[in-house]
């Protein structure tokens, strides 16, 4: 039996709405909808106020499902916390002459190259520039993780100098480099 599973989902201040294999879950101006895996049954408690995700316990012996069911339960407890409070990734620019700016729905890094690299910023998540520092935020943790790795690709931290873009909280590990006159 998957442990996560059986856990229900509560929903605090958000709304939930099944259709279907469609979970809409919704909070003031932040709406996110799943389509959740055939072998996994959600329903709502008003009661409790919270979601529940159950499986046939014929399907309960196979692996696969099992997953699936933890799988959802996670997928739908991430999307209650991303309307409600949302995701937060920061960013560090480290360098000299390197920068991050926005320009419209672009944000565009001068990270040691000879041109500007220019990044899409998708339209539902918010990004913010303060100096050396790019805030990412949005209610779809997916979204914010994907273009905080994006960002963060374009010019990862090097050994030597620590150059590069990297997570606030990312530790860089510093290599020695050559040793002169010995």
């Amino acid at each position: 039996m998957s442990r996560l599973g059986k856990k229900p989902v509560p929903l605090g201040k958000a709304s939930a709405a099944i259709s279907g294999r469609t979970v809409t879950i919704s909070s003031g101006s932040n709406s996110l909808s799943m389509d959740h895996r055939p072998e996994v049954n959600v329903a709502i408690d008003e009661g409790a106020k919270e979601l529940c995700v159950t499986i046939d316990p014929k399907d309960a012996k196979t692996k696969q499902v099992r997953a699936y069911w933890g799988l959802t339960r996670a997928l739908l407890a991430n999307m209650v916390t991303g309307v409600t409070t949302g995701y937060e990734k920061k960013l560090e620019v480290v360098g000299v002459g390197y920068t991050a700016k926005l320009a419209g729905q672009q944000l565009d890094l001068k990270v040691g190259f000879a041109n500007t690299i220019s990044v899409p910023i998708p339209g539902n998540l918010d990004v913010t520039v303060d100096r050396q520092m790019i805030v990412v935020k949005g209610a779809d943790k997916q979204a914010v993780g994907e273009f905080a790795a994006t960002v963060r690709s374009k010019r990862k931290p090097e050994p030597y100098n620590g150059k590069g873009i990297k997570y606030l909280d990312e530790v860089v590990r510093r290599k020695q480099g050559k040793a002169f006159g010995s």
